[in-house]
């Protein structure tokens, strides 16, 4: 038991006191990619501008569908691109107009969606320090009911089976953050790729 309580508090003490030592820019951020609030229109746009776009989008149902369609990242590349062509060639003459528009609205579009995954990581890596916080204390009062002269054999054995439970679930927890944390990069990329048909359709 003594070696289990002996991991278990090494854990939790590592755990909390590398919440602490998080930089405070990085609030409760939990990942080891540096937060970056927003994507820059002109990191991944080299088209018209799209301040005259950013609201107009929304006043064009068929636009917006197509948009919500091709931003989803389920929706496959190839079927993107075909359906960026197609409203392309419907548009005519607005050709850059109308595509500038669509651009607007794909940003505005995974920018939103990236600002809720932000907003959901920094919930998540709050809830991991204060359960990191809570293991440490759990295992230290188990070490101190360890250490008395007459120990409480179901005191103890609740304290464990709590500790190994709080254990499992931070851990769980832990391992789900190596694919969470890629998300925001995984839009970035597909706003990015979404900016470069659409070009070339302008073109």
């Amino acid at each position: 038991m003594k070696s289990y309580v002996s991991a278990a508090l090494a854990l939790a003490l590592c755990c909390a006191g590398a919440a602490r030592a998080q930089p405070q820019a990085q609030g409760d951020w939990p990942c080891r990619q540096v937060r970056v609030q927003s994507v820059a229109v002109a990191g991944v746009w080299t088209g018209p501008s799209i301040d005259a776009a950013q609201k107009s989008w929304r006043d064009d149902a068929a636009l917006g569908d197509l948009v919500a369609r091709i931003s989803a990242r389920r929706t496959p590349m190839e079927t993107t691109q075909k359906l960026i062509g197609d409203f392309a060639t419907a548009s005519g003459d607005r050709r850059k107009e109308r595509l500038t528009t669509l651009f607007s609205g794909v940003y505005a579009t995974l920018e939103a969606e990236r600002r809720e995954v932000l907003a959901g990581l920094d919930r998540y890596g709050a809830k991991q320090k204060q359960l990191a916080e809570r293991l440490r204390e759990e295992t230290q009062a188990m070490r101190a009911e360890q250490d008395k002269p007459t120990q409480d054999a179901q005191k103890l054995k609740d304290a464990s089976e709590a500790l190994q439970w709080d254990l499992r679930i931070f851990d769980e927890r832990r391992h789900a953050l190596s694919y969470v944390c890629e998300t925001p990069a995984l839009i970035e990329q597909r706003l990015g790729a979404l900016a470069r048909a659409i070009e070339a359709a302008i073109d």
